[in-house]
């Protein structure tokens, strides 16, 4: 079903992590930790770990998912750094695998994107492994 796009990778789009943003997604998640809020107590506030679900990867073409439907199967995040509020990063996602298996369900998809944030010089801050499970009732919407 996508086969075709595993190794396919969208253009880098420029994200800022804003200190607003950041503020609303630690409360959000239930985390206001200090290091993430308090910009009298730390002089350099830091993203949540998770913070990145928020960024812009871009769009790889010919992958065109549905916007509702799917299943949010597991993610992992890997920091090469703290990931600072008020710096730009360049983010991109690229398909790194794509596979089928049958389960009581149905056929289902398993599509594996790995997503990645870099500073503006080109150097790794993190990397997102992501599996979106696509089940037979969606397969079946998409006419595939």
């Amino acid at each position: 079903m996508f086969k075709q796009a595993i190794g396919k990778r969208s253009d880098k789009v420029k994200n800022k992590v804003e200190r607003g943003a950041v503020k609303k997604f630690a409360e959000a998640i239930g985390d206001s930790h200090p290091v993430f809020v308090d910009d009298v107590k730390f002089s350099r506030n830091i993203a949540p770990p998770t913070f990145p679900r928020i960024f812009d990867y871009g769009k790889i073409e010919g992958l065109d998912l549905p916007k509702k439907g799917l299943i949010h199967g597991e993610q992992t995040y890997h920091y090469e750094r703290p990931l600072l509020v008020g710096e730009d990063v360049l983010c991109y996602a690229e398909v790194e695998d794509y596979y089928e298996r049958s389960g009581k369900s149905g056929d289902m998809g398993f599509l594996k994107v790995k997503r990645y944030g870099e500073d503006l010089g080109g150097k790794m801050i993190f990397s997102e492994e992501q599996v979106v499970i696509i089940t037979e009732a969606v397969r079946k919407e998409m006419h595939v």
